[in-house]
């Protein structure tokens, strides 16, 4: 199950580019690679670009990165309940919401690096113990079906997704 990308059956289609930008493989492998390359992104940033916005409705590089957490812990969180049989629904959440009533901008990059570190490692920790069971299972999110599979796939591609934009528009500038 870990090798092979989820059936578009397995998640609503507005994640199927997400999934699509993460290559074939053990996802655990490249869940693991990706945190190594973002790690390395993001110390080539200088402190003082934490606060640049590539347009200024846009978020900072700190809330995009704060962002990234957020929506990786909210992932790993429904993957974890449906990997655990939890039949309850879960709620979407409103990641403007999230930033709005997050204080990112006041963090520094450094802080924020470091949460990311753990917050990877702890999602790592949690696929590496699922069996194959569980990789299948399925559970409503944002009142749809999604697989834990699924999941993985579309936490390694949302971040992937979020790091190109961090390329192209922040620090291109």
């Amino acid at each position: 199950m870990r090798n092979n990308k989820p059936e578009e059956t397995e998640y609503a289609a507005y994640y199927g580019g997400y999934v699509s930008l993460v290559p074939e493989g053990d996802i655990l492998t490249i869940l693991s690679e990706q945190l190594n390359e973002t790690l390395s992104l993001l110390r080539s940033i200088p402190e003082s670009a934490g606060d640049l916005r590539y347009a200024p409705d846009k978020w900072s590089v700190k809330e995009l990165f704060g962002h990234i957490i957020d929506s990786e812990r909210v992932f790993a969180y429904r993957a974890l309940c449906i990997a655990r049989g939890d039949r309850t629904p879960l709620p979407g959440f409103d990641e403007k919401e999230y930033i709005r009533n997050a204080s990112f901008n006041d963090c520094l990059l450094a802080e924020l690096i470091a949460e990311f570190e753990t917050v990877r490692k702890s999602t790592l920790f949690l696929f590496k113990h699922l069996d194959e069971n569980a990789w299948r299972r399925v559970g409503t999110a944002n009142e749809n079906s999604i697989t834990v599979r699924a999941l993985a796939y579309i936490l390694a591609g949302h971040e992937r997704h979020h790091c190109n934009i961090l390329r192209d528009r922040y620090l291109q500038s």
